[in-house]
């Protein structure tokens, strides 16, 4: 029977499946994922000849994500919206699909150390990665990691499944595979370098020198805005394709992936879809970590607490709009080193792209997994303005808005539901604090988000404190109209 995506009105794959290899084990087949990397290797099968394929493992949750993929033959639709029209692509470039604890982690561990993989990609959110954000070490404490400490050869973590992985290609006698994160974090390849190190020397210390000597953490920046898929999104693919695919996803039609070009088992010609390849991807990663993620978790917060439901909703208010893209040029650029790049255009496509009506991101979803974010996108910015005496009122106004988020309970005494790793230490300080204050600077005490200097700097407590205040007095949309007009 013809698989009915394959009757879809979309772009559908014109290349021969059966020639794909699966020479990319990827972790994490969430919304994102669909809708960027797999992206590029379906232009490059599609446009190029390029027989890379992928198999897509979920580790933990997401089991229906893969059944819905393996009841599709492994097809799956991306809907591309802008204001004015929308357009789909069926990918067919996903060879297998497998979830570890319905096929089995042997089956996945298997499929890792086929020698045809030359690559194992990842993204499962700053949170996978067990990590401190604030210090970007692993945290040997994380009860994922304990727990495969004890038990290394049925780990339930990433880190702990790519180094099982790698020691049974060790064992084996086969060659190493690049790890590379696709995750939104600075130096993703080097934080996911330091977590499977560091985890493989509490497991085995030869192991750890044999990975540090043939494995190599490619660093990328991603950028592209999909939204959460809800049922209201699975509707208009099927309006739009005539195809109902539960596994699809709808995302903006901007895309971009900056990729350091160190590989040591070869990669797909990325470049040929798109994708720069470069030295170094820092500079990239930080301009977008702080000019987009920065400034949408700025909306998001200070957004919800308005009663914006989308990033959207928040452009529609003039104020919103303001401080977004001063947040952007005034505090966020200086900080930068990437050169080349027109800083002020890319603010205001930055803007552009938040306006789209068709993207509906909501801010409750961009709000989410707070302590992970808030490092990288607001407070290292904060640090440089602290060296270099400079003012970070919107910064600051962002951390404010995170605290009043966290706090549960919005400005019409609705609660909210926070959705966070580190959310029982949050709840926990936010009930012993006292409101005002006292709570600012309970929460600037937990050390795993703020670290150890900065909650000493006086004119940073002082700044949030004072954003914080206004928050409370005056609600969301007036201090935004305030710190906008100042």
């Amino acid at each position: 029977m013809q698989n009915k995506l394959l009757t879809a009105k979309a772009t559908l794959p014109t290349f021969d499946r059966s020639k794909l290899v699966p020479r990319i084990v990827h972790l994490g087949f969430g919304a994102f994922h669909r809708a960027h990397q797999a992206i590029y290797a379906d232009i490059l099968a599609t446009e190029h000849g390029s027989d890379w394929g992928y198999t897509e493992v979920n580790l933990i949750g997401g089991e229906q994500q893969i059944a819905d993929l393996k009841n599709q033959d492994n097809l799956y639709t991306v809907a591309e919206m802008s204001a004015d029209a929308w357009t789909a692509r069926v990918v067919g470039v996903v060879k297998e699909a497998l979830h570890a604890q319905v096929d089995g982690l042997e089956t996945v561990l298997a499929k890792m150390c086929e020698p045809l993989v030359a690559i194992v990609s990842l993204t499962i959110t700053e949170k996978g990665y067990c990590h401190s954000p604030a210090t970007g070490q692993l945290m040997l404490d994380h009860p994922f990691i304990a727990a495969d400490i004890e038990n290394p050869h049925q780990p339930k973590s990433a880190p702990g499944v790519i180094v099982e992985a790698l020691a049974r290609r060790k064992a084996a006698g086969l060659p190493a595979f690049s790890v590379m994160s696709c995750d939104n974090m600075p130096e993703n390849g080097h934080v996911m370098r330091n977590v499977v190190t560091a985890y493989a020397r509490a497991v085995d210390a030869d192991l750890a020198a044999w990975i540090e000597q043939n494995v190599t953490f490619p660093s990328t920046m991603v950028d592209r805005i999909v939204p959460a898929v809800t049922a209201d999104t699975l509707d208009k693919i099927e309006q739009l394709t005539g195809v109902r695919d539960p596994a699809g996803v709808a995302c903006e039609p901007f895309r971009q992936w900056v990729i350091e070009d160190n590989f040591v088992a070869g990669r797909p010609e990325w470049e040929k879809a798109g994708a720069e390849l470069v030295c170094d991807v820092i500079p990239f990663e930080e301009m977008k970590l702080r000019m987009l993620n920065g400034s949408h978790s700025f909306l998001a917060y200070l957004g919800y607490l308005a009663g914006y439901q989308h990033i959207n909703d928040c452009m529609g208010d003039e104020n919103y709009r303001r401080a977004a893209h001063d947040l952007m040029l005034k505090e966020q650029a200086p900080t930068l080193k990437v050169q080349g790049v027109d800083l002020s255009r890319y603010a205001d496509l930055l803007i552009e792209r938040y306006t789209n009506p068709a993207l509906r991101h909501r801010t409750w979803q961009i709000a989410m997994d707070g302590s992970q974010k808030l490092p990288q996108r607001m407070l290292d910015s904060v640090r440089w303005h602290l060296v270099h005496n400079s003012s970070f009122n919107l910064l600051a106004l962002g951390v404010a808005g995170w605290m009043r988020y966290v706090g549960g309970v919005d400005e019409q005494g609705e609660a909210i539901e926070v959705c966070d790793p580190l959310l029982s230490v949050i709840q926990t300080t936010v009930a012993q604090s006292a409101e005002g204050e006292a709570r600012v600077k309970a929460l600037l005490g937990i050390e795993a988000i703020f670290g150890k200097e900065l909650p000493l700097e006086a004119k940073f407590v002082q700044q949030v404190t004072k954003a914080y205040l206004s928050l409370l007095a005056k609600g969301a949309k007036a201090t935004v109209a305030e710190f906008a007009n100042a």
